[in-house]
């Protein structure tokens, strides 16, 4: 049966049969699993051994196991302050191949500085759709990364390298994620989901307690629910949802919770439908230089 050791500084699982060996070691786990420490003598050479049950369930071992067991991937979450932007940065360790999930122009030397640090080889600079509210940075990557490739759906009618269709598969080292065609918000929305790591990037189809609006931009309320309905929350509940946008400083949610909590996406179909239109937002700040140059997906003409 698992167990941990617990000492001042240092958490340890021990699992004899774990392919990563007993007693991988996790610093600051103690906080994740909040051991109480009038539980612990008050040695720094004393340690006691607890059950792993007594302060986290199954499942949560599964993806402590998942995040930070393996240490094979990278993900970072970064903001873009002036349009609420969140880009993702993802890699396999071992390679160093990485993808870069809806740049943002502005954060581009950001971006690739962090890549640089890390010593990583970016392959792909991906949008989640045409942006209507910033533009792409992927036209600048590829000035300064011209081995990274743009891409996006085919659908989105955009300039790219890689024109994704539903189905298809983006690798980075022994990683993929799978593009998924989530229209309503534009026709060329896609949600990247990373199975392995039961993480979804929704782009604009499912925002954090909302989604993108659908007045503009071949938007169609109808088409965003249904979307929605089979493409993202059919997935398994406790997949983490990390959206393009947040306004209120959230930074994820999950399945389950926007299936229950999520004030637009939780109602039936045609209440959905009524919500969006009466939603009255105003006309988007960038939408006239970002929409021509977002077609382009950051790629000028020669």
């Amino acid at each position: 049966m698992s167990s941990i050791v617990v000492n001042f500084s240092r958490v340890q699982i021990v699992n004899p049969l774990s392919k990563y060996g007993s007693g991988a070691c996790f610093n600051c786990l103690y906080r994740k699993i909040h051991v109480p420490r009038k539980r612990l003598k008050h040695s720094e050479n004393t340690t006691r051994i607890y059950k792993f049950s007594e302060f986290v369930g199954t499942r949560k071992m599964s993806s402590l196991q998942t995040f930070a067991g393996k240490q094979d991937f990278i993900f970072r979450q970064l903001l873009e302050y002036k349009s609420f932007t969140y880009t993702y940065l993802l890699a396999d360790i071992d390679s160093g191949e990485a993808v870069l999930i809806d740049p943002v122009i502005e954060t581009v030397d950001r971006d690739v500085k962090l890549i640089n640090d890390m010593g990583l080889k970016l392959l792909y600079g991906v949008n989640t759709h045409v942006h209507a509210d910033h533009i792409t940075g992927t036209g600048k990557l590829k000035e300064k990364i011209p081995t990274c490739k743009s891409v996006i759906s085919k659908v989105g009618k955009a300039k790219a390298d890689i024109h994704l269709n539903h189905g298809d598969k983006i690798k980075f080292g022994k990683h993929e994620l799978e593009a998924r065609s989530t229209p309503g918000h534009t026709n060329g929305c896609m949600t990247y989901v990373w199975h392995e790591k039961g993480l979804a990037f929704t782009g604009d189809a499912v925002l954090i307690r909302g989604c993108g609006r659908t007045d503009f931009q071949e938007g169609d309320s109808s088409t965003l629910f249904d979307s929605v309905h089979k493409q993202i929350f059919s997935l398994p509940q406790d997949y983490k949802l990390y959206p393009a946008h947040d306004y209120t400083g959230q930074t994820s949610t999950t399945v389950a919770e926007e299936t229950k909590f999520n004030p637009r996406l939780s109602k039936p179909k045609e209440e959905f439908v009524q919500i969006m239109k009466n939603l009255n937002l105003p006309y988007p700040k960038q939408i006239d230089k970002a929409l021509p140059a977002n077609l382009l997906c950051g790629i000028q003409p020669e």
